[in-house]
């Protein structure tokens, strides 16, 4: 049976699921577990230290600017919802595929 997807895509915008895992050596992607992506951060879990760092991760990872990674929840828990605005580059450790394609639409005959 396949895992609940840990993101998905609003037009160009991607929402993501994530696992916070503060106090890593370094910042990286992790496995997906229970429908969330593990991100491992080199932040202490302590005054939004380790939620900064991984937006700012998260940035440099799909090539957007820091603004363009919007917390929608999730402040203080290690479980977040993000949203990245118009993502330039899908790094393969995020295990995220791009959007379908819009389908092509025909004008109609008259």
């Amino acid at each position: 049976m396949s895992e609940a997807l840990h993101y998905r895509w609003q037009g160009a915008d991607l929402w993501l699921e994530l696992q916070g895992k503060p106090g890593a050596r370094r910042d990286g992607f992790g496995r997906v577990q229970g429908g969330r992506l593990q991100v491992q951060i080199a932040a202490p879990p302590e005054d939004g230290k380790a939620t900064a760092r991984m937006l700012a991760f998260l940035a440099e990872a799909f090539d957007v600017p820091r603004a363009a990674v919007l917390l929608r929840y999730g402040q203080a828990s290690p479980k977040k919802g993000v949203t990245v605005l118009g993502p330039r580059r899908l790094p393969p450790e995020a295990a995220v595929e791009a959007p379908p394609a819009a389908p092509e639409v025909r004008p109609r005959r008259t």
